[in-house]
């Protein structure tokens, strides 16, 4: 007698755990879990599939994993690329500060409906206003999420509508932990944050890193992004940002960083010894902040994970992401050295699945395809000129695969999207209501 089980892909090729490609898989699903994985002639024996998924022609990989974004900004899409330096400080906080619910709702709607047609399956939001609505949208959507609210309440150079007494801000994490943490059958986790040493006072620093603790659960900061913070911090502090986080209690194994970018070699070894997840944001950087050390950081064996800082100025595209930080780090790192493999194509994969889940406090769910784990699986059409044949498929992921080459997605278990169409979003909707809400949304916030 056939079991039961709800997906069965057939005949695909397969990305290991250790990146390398298996051909002629195929993988059984049941409720949220991979149960088995081997030859189509073993399966088809034993299962019984609610649906049958042809994988010939795809590579089956892990879902993507965004570990830094803000779903709040997705209605400045385009508006921050050619401006002067400080923009999250003159444009995306004061744009943030004018949002109302339904603003956020319809703005994280089309980040996960964005998310989902690029292969990324869970994203860690760094937070904003009206966090409640994007918790929403990310049940709605299917998504695996890592939620947080926005953490402000200092900083002269910052408006008001965006800075709240201590107080008021752990209060109000602590609600949406209360209310969100765990909803969509388990989806959605709630974590405190840290917005960015500048812009919280060292009792918001220590309050929320100890309440992450208390719930034990996640700490969402922005460190070492820029220049000024460093400055900010040796004049203020006498410490280096890391130095003075650490001096809070705040660096653990619980603390996910973005961008760091701007380190000396101490915060780095202190970074290591405190088990800090890092993950950083290439094209952002790249444009605003500069180059990080990430070769130093990856032969000290620290978990490195990858996020979009949101598509203010461009999109939500990690395979975007890979593509720009390989040429980038080659170019700092690696070439003048003349070392090619500064920076392989399996660790920049890596740090988009694995690394970013671990960031994410989810390594042992979900970041790879094994038995077990979480079916956060995505389908890439591979039979297509600008990527098949190759002679290194894992190289071609990095080097060619496009968003629009995602075919299927599969979140906990459940097909979210099949061959381009979106099955658990409204996207004709979303579209319509983002375009009405992009123009009095900057009106608004006078951007």
């Amino acid at each position: 007698m056939l079991m039961k089980c709800d997906i069965l892909i057939k005949h695909t090729a397969l990305m290991t755990p250790d990146f390398e490609i298996a051909e002629g898989q195929s993988i059984a699903i049941r409720g949220s879990r991979i149960v088995e994985i081997g030859t189509y002639d073993e399966l088809k024996v034993k299962y019984e599939p609610e649906h049958l998924l042809d994988g010939n022609g795809k590579l089956c990989m892990p879902g993507l994993v965004d570990a830094h974004t803000h779903t709040c900004q997705q209605l400045l899409k385009g508006r921050t690329m050619d401006e002067l330096p400080m923009i999250w400080s003159r444009i995306l906080v004061p744009f943030e500060g004018n949002l109302d619910e339904q603003d956020v709702r319809v703005s994280a709607e089309l980040s996960c409906l964005e998310m989902i047609k690029s292969g990324t399956t869970a994203f860690a939001d760094a937070g904003g206003v009206h966090m409640h609505q994007a918790a929403e949208a990310a049940v709605q959507s299917g998504m695996r999420a890592a939620i947080t609210r926005s953490a402000i309440d200092i900083g002269d150079f910052l408006p008001d509508s965006m800075k709240q007494p201590m107080q008021d801000i752990i209060d109000s994490n602590e609600w949406l932990y209360k209310t969100y943490h765990g909803a969509g059958d388990g989806r959605i986790q709630i974590w405190f944050g840290i917005r960015q040493v500048m812009s919280c006072s060292p009792e918001l620093i220590q309050a929320a890193a100890e309440k992450a603790r208390q719930y034990n659960t996640g700490l969402h900061a922005h460190l070492a992004e820029h220049r000024d913070e460093v400055r900010y911090c040796l004049e203020k502090y006498k410490k280096r940002p890391a130095e003075y986080l650490d001096s809070l209690g705040a660096l653990g194994p619980n603390l996910l960083t973005a961008h760091n970018v701007v380190y000396s070699e101490g915060e780095i070894d202190l970074l290591k010894e405190r088990n800090v997840n890092i993950v950083h944001c290439p094209r952002v950087n790249f444009s605003s902040h500069g180059i990080p050390k990430t070769p130093r950081m990856m032969q000290m064996g620290m978990n490195l994970g990858m996020g979009s800082d949101g598509s203010s100025s461009s999109n939500l595209s990690l395979f975007d992401e890979m593509r720009v930080f390989r040429s980038g780090i080659h170019m700092s790192w690696g070439l003048p050295v003349f070392d090619p493999v500064v920076l392989p194509a399996k660790e920049l994969i890596k740090m988009a699945t694995i690394g970013s889940a671990k960031a994410m406090l989810l390594g042992h769910e979900i970041g790879t395809v094994e038995i077990g784990k979480k079916a956060d699986l995505i389908l890439i059409d591979i039979d297509q000129p600008h990527i098949s044949p190759s002679h290194s498929l894992i190289n071609m992921i990095v080097e060619s695969v496009t968003s629009r080459d995602v075919e299927d997605v599969i979140i906990d278990g459940k097909l979210v999207m099949k061959q381009r169409e979106v099955l658990t979003l409204d996207e004709e909707r979303i579209l319509y209501e983002s375009a009405q809400r992009m123009k009095s949304t900057a009106e608004k916030a006078g951007v």
